[in-house]
């Protein structure tokens, strides 16, 4: 048996640290025991590499994201308005009623593709 050098607890040959206050011991000094702050550093250092990643992926996602929205846009712009036949208000495409004057539009009945007298399905 053997004491530590820092608070005078017993502790045995082949303690790298000693159970009371946690210092290297002379084993521990001549295996290179990593510390617990040396493995804390190398968490952090790990945990940094995988936030970095992390930040990678999700710069790529939201990249992607703002250019569907922007394509999105574009072809909503460029739909043809709806106008008003009571007011000529161009209102959007997709749009029931006019947002100026309340009145309900008049849509285009779209074509049958299969023909005219066929019902679609």
């Amino acid at each position: 048996m053997t004491y530590c050098a820092n608070c005078g607890e017993r502790i045995s040959k082949d303690d790298s640290f000693c159970s009371k206050c946690g210092v290297k011991t002379a084993r521990g000094v001549e295996t290179n025991a990593p510390t617990p702050s040396d493995e804390m550093v190398q968490a952090f250092a790990k945990m940094g590499t995988e936030i970095e990643k992390a930040f990678a992926i999700a710069a790529k996602e939201i990249q992607t994201a703002f250019q569907t929205a922007g394509q999105n846009i574009q072809q909503s712009m460029q739909k043809v308005p709806a106008v008003c036949t009571n007011c000529g208000e161009k209102n959007p495409s997709d749009s029931t009623f006019c947002f100026k004057c309340g009145k309900k539009l008049e849509t285009k009945v779209k074509e049958n593709r299969s023909g005219p007298g066929k019902e679609k399905r």
